[in-house]
């Protein structure tokens, strides 16, 4: 029976809100900054100044105290803006609030719009409520076509459905879905896939060959390269949900 692999330090997922929860199972900034190294290839970028929320709720335990400003620091390095804290033991977030930083245990950040979020729920009121009126079915956004080849430093994102790119994508560029993502022709880059949470988004490519891939905030780099089953050949990503760690499946496809 194969050992379970070890929790990452640092994980990250998304919120309906557009946040980030970095979910934090250590709190050293040394070795934390090996592991995003390791996650995301060194890219100080890659964030691009998403508002991000820490969760300390995985903590194995409660450290004595925490360097907020080589942490804050560092997350900054990746254009990552921390907002607030959760799960953090009072005596640690009282240092976090003086670092500015709000403390967010009660907010509800994963399903609530953010104005609603931001105030208390209304007192129930006696009087009956009027009949609703029929409510239409919500707007399906459709799927997003790319007929070019995307070029290093260019990004595309396909808000609230797929991402088709007919004429592949190169090195430096980025595509963000918040669906799944069909790329006909070499994927390059870096490719994230239900940006939104999407467990059930995938990834699916005729040349796979990407610097980085994600499905619903789930991270995978190839700094040591493409395994050969796999590389410049087709491929799928998916989210793997079975065990107690999400990982990611990548797996070679039959296009004949």
């Amino acid at each position: 029976m194969s050992a379970t692999a070890p929790a990452r330090p640092i994980e990250f997922r998304n919120t309906a809100l557009g946040a980030t929860i970095a979910i934090l199972r250590e709190t050293e900034p040394a070795r934390l900054a090996d592991e995003l190294h390791k996650m995301l290839g060194g890219m100080p970028d890659f964030f691009n100044g998403e508002a991000a929320v820490l969760d300390f709720g995985a903590l194995g335990q409660q450290p004595g105290r925490i360097d907020w400003a080589g942490l804050l620091s560092l997350l900054r390095r990746y254009q990552l803006q921390p907002v607030g804290i959760r799960n953090l033991d009072p005596a640690l977030a009282a240092a976090a609030r003086q670092a500015g930083l709000a403390i967010l245990d009660h907010a509800e950040i994963n399903d609530r719009p953010a104005a609603e979020a931001a105030r208390p729920a209304p007192a129930p009121r006696v009087e009956p409520a009027p009949a609703a009126a029929p409510v239409p079915p919500p707007i399906q956004a459709g799927t997003l076509f790319i007929d070019r080849p995307l070029r290093s430093g260019q990004q595309v994102y396909a808000r609230g459905g797929d991402l088709v790119l007919l004429a592949g994508m190169s090195n430096g560029a980025e595509v963000i879905a918040d669906g799944s993502i069909h790329c006909f022709g070499p994927l390059r880059g870096r490719a994230l896939a239900g940006a939104q949470g999407n467990p059930a988004a995938r990834i699916i490519a005729t040349n796979f060959g990407p610097e980085l891939v994600s499905v619903a905030g789930v991270y995978r780099t190839f700094e040591r390269g493409i395994p050969e089953a796999i590389a410049g050949r087709a491929a799928q990503v998916r989210l793997n949900t079975a065990g107690a760690d999400q990982t990611l499946d990548i797996e070679p496809l039959q296009l004949d």
